[in-house]
């Protein structure tokens, strides 16, 4: 009886570290998508210059990594998820370009403020119906905001203009992200 027990406890281990293993000849899992900035590390303090605290502020260096294959192009949304605009589950858009050419590893700082960049990428209107970049703006008074910066990797180009709102925008990538990755800065004056 009691060879009976140990052989059922073996075949037990077996089969359930059979179902553990990952697939013979699948991808090795790896890091996902990961997105960072030279000019502030995650979760940092965002520098004056990239804030409403510069009278002109400009965007942040951005870098990717651990891209997924097929990715046809990227969609970043930068946002501030600590207000709520009228009560409502509404934020703060900062900043939304999409249709980044998916062999992209990054984006340069200071990207311009036109709707639509030489590469294809495709600037939207900011919360303050300004195209481009709106640095973060929390007042002094209350806690560091948490800006996020959000990068879909996308298996499509979106067939939306600079008019998109980000509504749009996310209804279009439902079903089409490959990967996600997430950059956080904080910030008040």
């Amino acid at each position: 009886m009691r060879i009976l027990t140990v052989g059922a406890i073996v075949l037990a281990a077996s089969v359930g570290s059979a179902f553990a293993q990952p697939k013979a000849g699948g991808p090795p899992p790896g890091p996902g998508l990961t997105i960072t900035s030279p000019d502030f590390e995650d979760g940092g303090v965002i520098p004056n210059k990239f804030t409403q605290a510069d009278p002109m502020p400009v965007s942040p260096k951005l870098d990717w990594t651990h891209v997924p294959a097929g990715t046809m192009s990227f969609a970043l949304i930068l946002h501030d998820p600590d207000v709520a605009i009228q009560k409502k589950t509404d934020d703060v858009l900062h900043w939304m370009i999409f249709n980044i050419p998916g062999t992209a590893t990054g984006l340069p700082g200071g990207v311009a403020a036109t709707a639509k960049l030489d590469d294809g990428s495709i600037n939207a209107k900011n919360l303050r119906g300004g195209v481009g970049y709106m640095g973060p703006g929390a007042p002094p008074a209350g806690p560091y905001h948490h800006y996020t910066f959000e990068l879909f990797a996308l298996d499509m180009k979106l067939d939306l203009g600079p008019d998109a709102t980000r509504a749009d925008v996310l209804a279009a990538i439902n079903g089409h992200i490959l990967g996600k990755g997430v950059l956080e800065g904080r910030f008040h004056r």
